[in-house]
């Protein structure tokens, strides 16, 4: 964000600049070999003002390949994955661009150098640039739950036909995922798929109808989705690549390389930390707004701040444990408290002579907690929604998968605990009753990741017949 453009009302051109050498434009992709054009974002000068952040088209290259005038380009160099994209940095030499490049929905400069825009918070204004950024941020969280799809097909059915060890002497060796172990390992990251599948689909219908006034809440649900299913995207290729043994090291079959290509998603379109801040950040505001204004939450999802607090049973059964009404109080519960704590620590620091940007900084703890629990939230209700609108025997299976997701969501987090919400006794149940919702999900392993609708070229041999495809005799073997 340090490049410079100044306007030269002389001759109608922006003028690029790169000051130093951190204001580079870094894994800049298509750049390095191919790119004729590039949109960058620098800072707007007019008569020595400052406007802000502002996007332009930079032509860097001629038709004919070649590095325009006043442009350095370098590559970024070998990646651990996605080297067929050739990412690049750039350095700008007081590069002129006709005014009519400034990318101009937003906000605009006259021929007379007179600066214009609708939107008269500078906040507001660059929310507003960033606002295309959403896109990005959709279509990679989309793909890293087609990525978790496609390792959790390959790895569960794999351990449909490889068996290891016999419980007796003379009897057969034993399925690995008949191992309660194996179906720890490998069913709660199903379930989590899968409502995590819910929620991208959620997030593509809101997308797809958007508009200006919801740009916000678009971007606050983008960032907290795309955070979320990354992360749960690289853990679940690491679970799946070790519960296939030495044949998860294997080029062949694909997992390894799903690591190498998705790792970046992490960082891509916006580092998961950051993102998660401006979640929380975006939450805390709607709770000043409403607590100022004495109106109700109206916004992404926080109705629920507006009705009586839920309760929750001391001794809950199995039964109470899998129901949607536990379920969605308890989440209600966990992040009604984080923000609740969250709006009060902040003044807490401003009491102490901090800012309130540096408040929140340091309360970046509770702020992630919040962050959490508001996704996890969110996440389940859409399976809740996907679940109600389905038909037997499909609602069945999406109850097993809710009641995984929720309470594998309890067991990862130890805010339940450590806020009270629930005592030690339920959440030792919630964690018991994982376990049984692992064998009740085992017997429809097969059909849950076939209807993943994976084509086969893009699974792996050993999702098939890992005997035959390390025979003598197989192409794959290396042996002829």
């Amino acid at each position: 964000m340090e490049t410079t453009a100044t306007y030269d009302k002389e001759t109608g051109e922006f003028v690029i600049n790169t000051p130093c050498e951190s204001a580079q434009k870094y894994w800049v992709g298509g750049s390095a070999n191919n790119a004729t054009h590039a949109i960058l974002f620098s800072l707007l000068y007019i008569n020595g003002t400052n406007e802000g952040v502002h996007a332009f088209i930079a032509q860097i290259r001629d038709a004919d390949g070649n590095i325009c005038p006043n442009v350095h380009i370098a590559d970024c160099g070998h990646k651990i994955g996605l080297n067929g994209n050739d990412n690049g940095r750039i350095w700008f030499d007081n590069l002129r661009v006709p005014q009519e490049n400034l990318l101009n929905s937003v906000a605009d400069v006259l021929s007379d150098g007179k600066y214009v825009s609708a939107i008269k918070n500078p906040e507001q204004r660059f929310a507003a640039f960033m606002a295309p950024l959403t896109s990005g941020r959709v279509d990679v969280a989309s793909t890293a739950i087609y990525s978790s799809k496609q390792g959790l097909a390959i790895a569960v059915r794999y351990a449909l036909t490889r068996r290891a060890f016999s419980i007796t002497p003379d009897g057969q060796e034993v399925l690995l995922l008949d191992y309660p172990s194996h179906q720890r390992r490998l069913l709660p990251l199903v379930a989590k798929t899968c409502a995590m599948s819910c929620a991208i689909n959620f997030l593509k219908k809101s997308y797809a109808k958007r508009t200006p006034e919801t740009n916000k809440i678009m971007h606050v649900y983008s960032s907290a989705l795309k955070a979320t299913l990354t992360w749960h995207n690289m853990r679940t290729l690491q679970e799946c690549c070790e519960a296939c043994g030495g044949q998860g090291i294997k080029t062949e079959n694909r997992i390894g390389i799903l690591k190498g290509e998705f790792d970046v998603q992490s960082t891509l379109e916006g580092d998961n930390n950051l993102l998660m801040q401006q979640v929380s950040k975006a939450l805390l505001a709607e709770y000043i707004a409403a607590q100022r204004k004495k109106s109700p939450f109206k916004v992404l999802g926080l109705e629920h701040m507006n009705d009586p607090c839920p309760i929750i049973s001391d001794n809950l059964t199995g039964c109470s444990l899998r129901s949607i009404k536990f379920q969605t109080d308890v989440f209600y519960l966990r992040e009604r408290h984080l923000l609740r704590r969250f709006a009060a620590e902040i003044p807490q620091y401003q009491a102490q002579g901090e800012s309130k940007e540096k408040a929140i900084l340091l309360s970046y703890r509770l702020g992630e907690e919040l962050a959490r629990a508001f996704t996890e939230r969110t996440i389940l209700q859409t399976i809740i929604e996907a679940e109600i609108l389905s038909s037997d025997p499909l609602k069945d299976v999406l109850g097993l998968l809710r009641s995984m997701y929720a309470l594998i969501s309890i067991e990862e987090d130890s805010s339940f605990l450590q806020y009270g919400i629930l005592s030690p006794s339920n959440f030792a149940a919630a964690k018991k009753e994982v376990m049984k919702l692992c064998s009740d999900l085992r017997p429809h392993a097969l059909g849950i990741v076939s209807s993943f609708g994976i084509p086969d070229s893009f699974l792996s041999p050993i999702a098939f017949d890992w005997v035959e495809a390390n025979s003598w005799g197989s192409p794959n073997s290396g042996n002829c």
